[in-house]
């Protein structure tokens, strides 16, 4: 069977991570790469020994699939281009900055026979795969995604650049309707959305509090999962889970001292460390040439995006419900 070719356009950071995840897979062959600078273009392109342009549409013909990694503002006609002329495509998140927009997308995918898989690398985290296996009722969530603030994410604040990760898997987690979103935030190094606390009330009672910032000199990427009888902590860097129960505590008091003492049982759970952009393009991959089942369905592909979008609304109006 012939390797499917495969492009990226647009190299910045992300856009490299894809190239050099790519250029050691053995399910499909890289055949360009695409950057409006065409200084950072030929220089990827040459460290892998692979054509560059400048032009995504110099890539029509060659390709069988492309994973897109250009500034959200570009996802959409780019997107299209790709799809109208009968390519599957990978577009890392957010689909778009207009839901509207977004659903014309999937839309022309469906009508076309063809993937369109949007980059939410989360899910592919070996820690976020076991996490589902673990939860059973979720009564609280809290997420923090914190870190430094880097100029090179010129689109997008938080809550589209990095929030939106903690938002899809939350959803995923919870499996009930949203409610009702209370926003605060702040912007502190930009005119954007830098700082933004997020709280979801869902129909079920389940409560998530979602943090993003990058005003934060400490990188931080974890989430908290309260049950009734557990608590789940997971970090998304170590990739590492590990179980809380039967928690107990007390106050001890002496003449010189109150001091506060806790016990519980802390079980860590086995996680398969693997590459989760790796895994996640191979997904792709497996979805265009066997068939295989999406991981998430389209019908929900959308619905981190729209929560997202509403969160970032309220951050722009001030408003609070």
């Amino acid at each position: 069977m012939a390797l499917c070719k495969i492009g990226v356009v647009g190299v910045g950071k992300m856009g490299e991570y894809h190239v050099g995840a790519l250029s050691e897979m053995r399910g499909a062959e890289l055949v360009g790469v695409v950057d409006s600078n065409a200084e950072r273009a030929k220089a990827i392109g040459d460290r892998y020994n692979i054509p560059h342009y400048t032009e995504h549409k110099d890539l029509f013909g060659k390709v069988d699939l492309v994973v897109i990694a250009v500034p959200t503002s570009a996802h959409y006609a780019v997107g299209k281009d790709f799809l109208n002329v009968g390519v599957h495509t990978l577009l890392e998140k957010p689909c778009a900055n207009d839901l509207n927009q977004a659903h014309e997308l999937f839309n022309l995918a469906d009508k076309k026979n063809l993937t369109l898989h949007i980059g939410h690398v989360e899910r592919f985290n070996g820690a976020v795969q076991e996490l589902f296996k673990i939860v059973q009722d979720p009564i609280f969530v809290e997420c923090r995604r914190m870190g430094p603030f880097a100029s090179r994410v010129k689109d997008d604040g938080v809550v589209l650049d990095v929030m939106i990760h903690d938002i899809d898997i939350v959803l995923s987690l919870v499996q009930s309707e949203v409610a009702n979103v209370n926003v605060v935030g702040s912007s502190v190094f930009s005119g954007r959305d830098d700082l933004v606390n997020a709280q979801i009330e869902f129909e079920n009672g389940c409560i998530a509090n979602i943090l993003a910032s990058r005003a934060s000199q400490n990188k931080v990427r974890t989430l908290e999962v309260t049950q009734k009888d557990s608590s789940i902590l997971l970090d998304y860097t170590e990739q590492e889970i590990f179980i809380h129960r039967k928690s107990s505590s007390e106050h001890l008091l002496s003449k010189d001292s109150l001091r506060y003492k806790q016990e519980s049982l802390i079980e860590r759970i086995f996680v398969h460390k693997d590459n989760p952009l790796k895994l996640e393009l191979k997904h792709f991959i497996d979805c265009v040439t066997n068939g295989s089942p999406r991981k998430v369905a389209v019908e929900r592909e959308l619905n981190s995006l729209t929560v997202a979008l509403k969160i970032l609304n309220q951050f722009k109006s001030g408003k609070t419900n």
